[in-house]
């Protein structure tokens, strides 16, 4: 059955700004676009022919640099194009389908920061057990896990919209089809739907964050008990993981813990997680990682030795 009357596309007023502001975010966004795709690229190729694949936190860092590219490309050449583009109209199946694509991978993005946090837990407050723990197995469930949840969250957020009449109003205030700025063009009470908005994506997102924070003051609070040492490698290696929650997570809960009638800068707080997030998680990475950066040079001089010998 139709739930959707009268509406069958949507305008996308995207990031509002003079001309000229907008020629220059092309070329920005574009360059980010690019370096989130070459630098994860990196990542990837490096941990996929490195001994580091066999070790659980670049196990799950290696899917991370697969999600990141994965996750921005639902809504980032969208941006791009409609920042240039004269029309910006979106058929009503294509905006959701980019609700479900851009939940579904954010969820999938979101649980994975999760695995690895609680990786580094079991590293520096079980190092004994960390091996029987953090096992290859148990590390592909928790994936498989973090995929499954991850639809579930993404099916209730398009179930919510889909139930939803759309018959007069059909320009979004944003840069992609949310459910936020979908509920302010419903044609029937919302109330009850932007309740259950927060508390699919709010309140997941904020619990989320209490967890993590909480994973890092037991491991703040178990390092007490190691060598100078010990403390500043495994402060160093936290520390990449807790930036890269911190532009993920805060600008997220500023954007979902909110009531859809609440001050419009959702998709301002939009661009730090699905932008700007994914394309430092590479660098924070790799400028705060010895090992990783040893391993990068040894795979990539391999790799260019072989392309010089091919060459030859």
């Amino acid at each position: 059955m139709e739930t959707h009357d009268n509406v069958t596309e949507f305008i996308l007023l995207g990031l509002l700004m003079k001309k000229e502001i907008k020629t220059m975010c092309f070329v920005l966004f574009t360059v980010c676009y690019l370096a989130i795709f070459l630098g994860n690229f990196i990542i990837f190729i490096t941990i996929t022919y490195s001994h580091l694949i066999q070790q659980p936190m670049y196990y799950f860092l290696w899917h991370l640099s697969f999600m990141d590219p994965c996750f921005t490309s639902t809504t980032v050449p969208r941006l791009i194009r409609d920042l240039i583009a004269s029309s910006k109209t979106i058929s009503y199946n294509c905006c959701m389908t980019q609700l479900f694509t851009f939940h579904f991978l954010g969820g999938v993005e979101i649980f994975i920061l999760v695995l690895m946090a609680f990786d580094r837990y079991i590293a520096i407050c079980k190092p004994l057990h960390y091996m029987i723990i953090v096992n290859r197995q148990r590390c592909n469930m928790l994936i498989l896990l973090a995929w499954v949840v991850a639809f579930w969250h993404s099916v209730a957020q398009l179930f919510l919209i889909l139930k939803l009449p759309f018959c007069g109003p059909n320009q979004v205030d944003h840069y992609m089809c949310d459910s936020k700025a979908l509920l302010k063009l419903a044609c029937t009470d919302t109330h009850v739907a932007s309740l259950l908005v927060i508390a699919n994506t709010g309140v997941v997102v904020s619990a989320t964050f209490v967890v993590l924070v909480a994973s890092y003051i037991n491991i703040l609070y178990h390092l007490r008990n190691h060598s100078a040492e010990g403390r500043r490698k495994a402060l160093s290696t936290c520390a990449s993981h807790v930036m890269v929650v911190l532009l993920f997570f805060v600008p997220c809960i500023s954007t979902y813990i909110q009531p859809p009638n609440s001050l419009n800068i959702d998709k301002e707080f939009s661009v730090f997680y699905a932008v700007i997030a994914p394309m430092l998680n590479p660098l924070i990475y790799t400028f705060r990682n010895a090992e990783m950066k040893n391993a990068m040079r040894k795979v990539w001089c391999k790799k260019l030795a072989f392309l010089l010998k091919e060459n030859k």
